[in-house]
């Protein structure tokens, strides 16, 4: 069971971003891993408790309109697993009003970023996460 960040070998946090277009998905995984993390990018969440077991990640950065099922249903299938129920999730959407950001709150991600999100927003969001994370399992 993961309760604690799972950093690499080599000390870089682990983050799998889903998030179907192909340009925001690039650019998102482009950024971070120039930023010093290692990435894993997904076009879709059909398969991600596999996924999160082969990466082991520290951090779950998730879109909400996603084909065949969304943010929301992967959000709630992340936080009733055992193993994954504490990953820290930031949501990064399209989706701008109050209640999608309250809904998805709800449900248990840590943070919500609207796209587009200056870039100095998604780090600052990541690193605060992954601290708050960090001190959490301490």
């Amino acid at each position: 069971m993961v309760t604690s960040p799972s950093s690499a070998a080599d000390g870089r946090h682990r983050i799998v971003v889903v998030e179907d277009d192909s340009a925001n998905r690039l650019f998102f995984a482009d950024y971070l891993t120039f930023s010093g993390f290692t990435v894993l990018a997904l076009p879709h969440g059909l398969d991600l408790e596999q996924q999160l077991k082969e990466f082991q990640p520290d951090l779950l950065l998730l879109d909400l309109g996603l084909p065949e099922i969304d943010g929301y249903m992967l959000l709630k299938q992340v936080r009733s697993s055992t193993m994954w129920q504490r990953l820290p999730v930031i949501v990064v959407s399209g989706y701008a009003f109050a209640e999608d950001q309250h809904r998805a709150l709800a449900l248990g991600a840590q943070k919500y970023l609207v796209k587009p999100v200056p870039l100095h927003q998604l780090t600052q969001a990541v690193q605060a996460v992954l601290r708050l994370s960090s001190d959490e399992a301490e």
